[in-house]
This record gives C-alpha cells, sequence and structure tokens, in this order.
C-alpha cells in the first residue's frame, strides 16, 4: 500500500512500472517518497509562516494544506517530466527551468522553518528593536509636546522671576530704611527722622505690591501646572497608546529582517539542506543511467509518434489523390458535349429573362 502511494507521488506511469523489476520499482518509489517528504516539510513551513501572520492555528492549517499540495503537484510534475536522453547536456539543459524552480521552491519552504528554529535568537533580536523603537517613540511623542510644554515653562519661571525681583526691591527697601534708622547710610543721623519715614513708607509700598503680585502670580502658576500637569498626562497617555504598536512588531517580515541580522552561514546551510531535498529527485533521474521503465517508456512514445507520422502521412496522401482524382473527373466531364448544349441552352435563357426584365424596369421609370 505505502509502496503503491509512493509511486504514485513520482508520478510514474503505474502500468509501465508493474512489468518493470524490483530495483527500478524502489527506485521510483526513493523519488515519490523524496516528493511527498518534501510536500510535508512544505505544510509545516508555510503554517508557521500563516501562523505567525494570522495569530490563528485553524486558517494556518488550512492555507499551510493548500500550500503543501501545491508544491507536491510541481515537485510531482517536475520529476515526471523529466525524460532520459542519449545526450548528458540535452538531458541537463531539459532539466534546467525545473532545477530552478527547484531552488526557489526550496528557498521559500526554508525560510519559515529557518525562523522557527533560530527562535530565541530571533526574539532577542526583535526586543533589542522593540527597546530602540520605544526609546525614539517616547523622544518623538516629546518633541511632538515639546513647544507646549516649553511655553508652560517658560511662562511659570516667568512669573517666578516677577515675584524674586519684587522680592529684591522689597528687601533693598527695608536694608535701606533700617540703615536709615541706625544712621549707618543715608544721612547718618540715628533715628527715624523725615528721610527714615520716606524710605519706610516706600518700602511699605513695595511690600503691598509684592504681596499682590505674589497673590496674583500665584494663581498663574498653579493654572500653568495643572497645565503641565495635563500635559504631561496627554504625553505618557500618547505613548501608552502607541506602545502596543510596537509589542505587535513581532510579523513576518519583522522576522525575516531579523534573522538577516543573525550569522548567514547556519541559516545558508540550512537552505543548502532544503535544496538538496529538493532537488534530488531531479539530480537522481539526471545521475542515473536509464533504466527498464526509461526504455518502455520512450518504446511507447516512440510507437505512437511513428502511428501519428504514418497516419498523417496517408490522410495527406489521401487528399492528395482525391483532389487529382476529381480534377480528372470534372476535366472528362468538361469534353461532354450534351452537358455543353445543356449548359448553353440554360445560360441562354436566363440571359434573355434579365433582357427583358431590365427592359421592364427602364419602361417604369420612363
Amino acid at each position: 500500500m505505502l509502496k503503491q502511494f509512493f509511486i504514485l507521488c513520482s508520478g510514474a506511469d503505474k502500468d509501465i512500472l508493474d512489468d518493470c523489476s524490483q530495483g527500478e520499482q524502489t527506485k521510483y518509489v526513493g523519488i515519490g517518497a523524496t516528493v511527498f517528504f518534501t510536500a510535508v516539510m512544505a505544510l509545516i513551513a508555510s503554517a508557521y509562516a500563516l501562523f505567525t501572520v494570522f495569530d490563528n492555528v485553524y486558517p494556518a492549517i488550512i492555507f499551510g494544506i493548500v500550500w503543501a499540495l501545491l508544491i507536491f503537484n510541481l515537485d510531482r510534475f517536475i520529476v515526471s517530466t523529466i525524460r532520459k536522453r542519449d545526450k548528458i547536456g540535452s538531458e541537463f539543459l531539459q532539466a534546467t527551468p525545473r532545477i530552478i524552480l527547484a531552488v526557489i521552491i526550496a528557498i521559500v519552504i526554508s525560510k519559515p522553518l529557518e525562523i522557527k528554529i533560530f527562535e530565541k535568537e530571533i526574539n532577542t533580536v526583535l526586543l533589542k528593536e522593540k527597546n530602540a523603537m520605544a526609546l525614539q517613540n517616547k523622544k518623538e511623542v516629546a518633541n511632538y509636546f515639546k513647544s507646549d510644554v516649553d511655553k508652560n515653562k517658560t511662562e511659570i519661571e516667568k512669573l517666578k522671576a516677577e515675584i524674586t525681583n519684587k522680592e529684591k526691591e522689597v528687601n533693598t527697601y527695608y536694608e535701606t530704611y533700617i540703615a536709615e534708622a541706625e544712621g549707618t547710610s543715608g544721612t547718618k543721623k540715628l533715628g527715624k527722622g523725615p528721610v527714615f519715614k520716606e524710605k519706610i513708607a516706600k518700602h511699605d509700598l513695595a511690600k503691598k505690591e509684592l504681596d499682590s503680585l505674589q497673590k496674583n502670580n500665584l494663581a498663574k502658576i498653579a493654572v500653568l501646572d495643572k497645565t503641565a500637569t495635563t500635559l504631561q498626562t496627554d504625553l505618557d497617555k500618547k505613548v501608552t497608546e502607541t506602545q502596543p504598536i510596537i509589542d505587535g512588531f513581532d510579523g513576518l517580515m519583522a522576522r525575516i529582517n531579523a534573522l538577516d541580522k543573525l550569522p548567514w552561514l547556519p541559516s545558508f546551510f540550512i537552505m543548502l539542506l532544503f535544496l538538496a531535498i529538493e532537488t534530488s529527485p531531479i539530480i537522481a533521474k539526471l545521475l542515473s543511467p536509464k533504466g527498464e521503465y526509461d526504455f518502455k517508456t520512450e518504446d511507447i512514445e516512440t510507437a505512437l509518434k511513428a502511428t501519428i507520422t504514418q497516419n498523417k502521412y496517408q490522410r495527406e496522401l489521401l487528399v492528395k489523390t482525391s483532389a487529382t482524382m476529381h480534377d480528372k473527373v470534372y476535366e472528362d466531364i468538361a469534353q461532354d458535349k450534351n452537358l455543353y448544349d445543356l449548359q448553353r441552352k440554360k445560360a441562354t435563357e436566363l440571359l434573355e429573362l434579365q433582357a427583358h426584365n431590365f427592359t421592364e424596369k427602364q419602361k417604369r421609370t420612363l
């Protein structure tokens, strides 16, 4: 049962192969097994690749089966259409397009499996990329809010500077009237004279202005602090909203790019392994000598070709002979005097009728 299945996978003609030796049948069983297991590997590779796309097992399996059947059909077609020739050059020329197709199939099959084999290393690369993207995202979001934050900060600093300057002015007035009272500056007269009263009046006025300025500016600063808190909340919210996009940076293309950043040699050898598996049936047929199955297939094909060529020649000869006979028959008929007289009489009658009809039409138009 398994033997018949693998023969079916090889694309060989079962009726012809049944009449061949066991060794010849074993060769095609091996070719069919290679085709079958290549399709199985294609199923695993494509199902995993599609699972990374859909994040769902069922569509991944369904599309994986479809892809595996496609690869199986292509491999079976490639192997079954290669015919052994008398010259290795013509055989290789015949197999070249099929080898190129096999190489493409091998690369397509091997890439998802490479991603699975090097999954841990790829995850490390993706983690570094995600961290870098998260930092860059925070920087870009901060730059987006930078103008508003800087403007708000400048306003707060300006209001605080006004209070500080006014406090310095009040302190200066305070030091001035104290020095005047102590007689260490100004009039240098000890006591609270007219100059002292004037200076303390300036201090009291500045102190009132400071109190009013502090009240107004602190109220404005409180509003601006609230705005700064809102801006920071919006910034954090924006970063939080965009983080799932970065966390979802784990698709098939991202993993392929991450695989390319790993050392190329292990990946290259895996690809060579699949290439060897995919091309092995073709190479085996190219390198093996003509077998019993090849001779019988060639005999059937040449016999059919000879029959078709003979039938075509006979049909062409039949047409040519029939045309020659018809030409001779009509030539003999043309020499018959009775047939000529009859044809002449009928033609004369027809011309007379045409002449009468033409005359009647001309009369009606007059």
